[in-house]
C-alpha cells in the first residue's frame, strides 16, 4: 500500500502466492465477477467465517487432509494481514510450514 518494498511486503506477497496455491485462483483476475476478482477480497470472507474447505481448489476433489488445509490458510492469514506490523517474521512463516509438513 505504501509502494515501498520492505520484508512484510515480501511476507505479504507469499501469503498471496499460497492463497494462490490453495485456492487455484489468481491474484487478480479480471474475468471474474465484481467482487471475485481480487483473491484476498474474494477469499476474506470465507476466511473470517472458518470456511476453509470451500476456498480449496476445486481440481483438488476433497483430496486432502483438512488439517493441512486449515493450518496453510492459517499461514496465508498471518500474512496477508492489512497491518503490516501484524505480520509474521518469514522465519516464523517457514517454521509453520516445516511442521505442516512434518504432521
Amino acid at each position: 500500500m505504501s509502494r515501498r518494498l520492505t520484508v512484510q511486503s515480501d511476507v505479504y506477497s507469499f501469503g498471496i502466492v499460497l492463497l494462490e496455491l490453495i485456492t487455484g485462483r489468481k491474484a487478480i483476475d479480471s474475468t471474474r465477477p465484481q467482487g471475485q476478482q481480487s483473491l484476498v477480497e474474494w477469499a476474506r470472507p470465507f476466511i473470517d467465517h472458518r470456511k476453509f474447505a470451500e476456498i480449496a481448489d476445486p481440481r483438488l476433489q476433497d483430496q486432502y487432509p483438512m488439517r493441512g488445509l486449515y493450518q496453510a490458510v492459517a499461514v496465508a492469514c498471518m500474512c496477508i494481514q492489512e497491518q503490516a506490523s501484524a505480520r509474521p517474521l518469514i522465519q516464523n512463516v517457514v517454521a509453520a510450514l516445516s511442521r505442516l509438513t512434518n504432521d
